[in-house]
């Protein structure tokens, strides 16, 4: 995995307030050539720090998906793996590391009920995985 520095980070909190922004967007906003910018951008895809580009959407649109929390336990050393084996899944929308009882938080988003018991199930059998809990969230308040 590569390191990342106060660019990198610059540049991935911009995308994370406008995934769409072009190159030469950002480069304007963070005071940065514009083939700087696009370097940074193709290294951190290349090494998968940024996995994809996506949108959120307001609450109407968003009614219909199902979305959860899910707290994972992990074996020994395993948490690395059980981590890039999660990083994989689409579905993983957010992927935290913690201490205490639960070693992994996870936030899932599923287009339906089948789907969301397919996800559950395949992460409970990942090589490593000794226990979960997941919360779904029912709706949103705020």
């Amino acid at each position: 995995m590569i390191n990342i520095d106060d660019i990198d980070r610059k540049i991935i909190a911009r995308l994370q307030i406008d995934g769409r922004a072009s190159v030469t967007t950002l480069a304007g906003v963070l005071g940065l050539a514009r083939g700087t910018v696009q370097a940074r951008l193709a290294r951190l895809i290349d090494s998968r720090i940024i996995k994809r580009f996506t949108i959120d959407l307001g609450g109407l649109e968003t009614h219909e998906l199902v979305r959860a929390v899910m707290m994972i336990e992990v074996r020994g050393n395993t948490a690395n793996s059980v981590q890039k084996a999660l990083q994989r899944l689409p579905e993983v929308t957010s992927l935290h590391r913690t201490c205490g009882v639960w070693d992994l938080v996870i936030e899932l988003e599923t287009t339906s009920l089948y789907e969301f018991d397919g996800i559950l199930s395949r992460i409970r059998e990942l090589p490593g995985v000794s226990n979960s809990e997941t919360c779904p969230l029912l709706r949103r308040i705020s």
